[in-house]
């Protein structure tokens, strides 16, 4: 598991950290049932708190990412179809707000941007 901390970035910590493992549950990078580092070993790793760690691990574990065994750690989840599909469609809703954004800057219509959809789904 490969965690980078921006100090630059203005995004919280625990959200770069929550971030990064989540993005390397859903690419598969990070398998089911795999175990993660401790809470402890992961803060000593980057140099931060514990508390921003378990932070960052609490709300893996609230979302369906991670679940912890008493004892033993914590371990990626068994995917959730349904779980990767809203997270799927929320980054779709936020792309196609960054085209609509683009598309005003630009002057296109609605038309516009339905004919470049439709030329791109006829691409593929």
């Amino acid at each position: 598991m490969h965690i980078f901390i921006d100090n630059k970035c203005g995004a919280p910590i625990y959200d770069q950290i929550y971030s990064q493992i989540k993005a390397q549950i859903i690419s598969g990078s990070l398998q089911e049932d795999e175990m993660l580092p401790s809470i402890r070993s992961l803060a000593k790793d980057l140099r931060i708190s514990v508390i921003t760690t378990k932070r960052a691990y609490d709300e893996l574990e609230k979302e369906g990412f991670l679940y912890t065994i008493a004892g033993k750690g914590c371990f990626v989840a068994p995917k959730n179809v349904e779980l990767l599909r809203e997270e799927n469609l929320k980054k779709i809703e936020e792309y196609m707000e960054k085209i609509l954004k683009l598309a005003g800057s630009c002057n296109l219509s609605r038309d516009d941007l339905m004919e470049m959809f439709r030329y791109y789904i006829t691409e593929e």
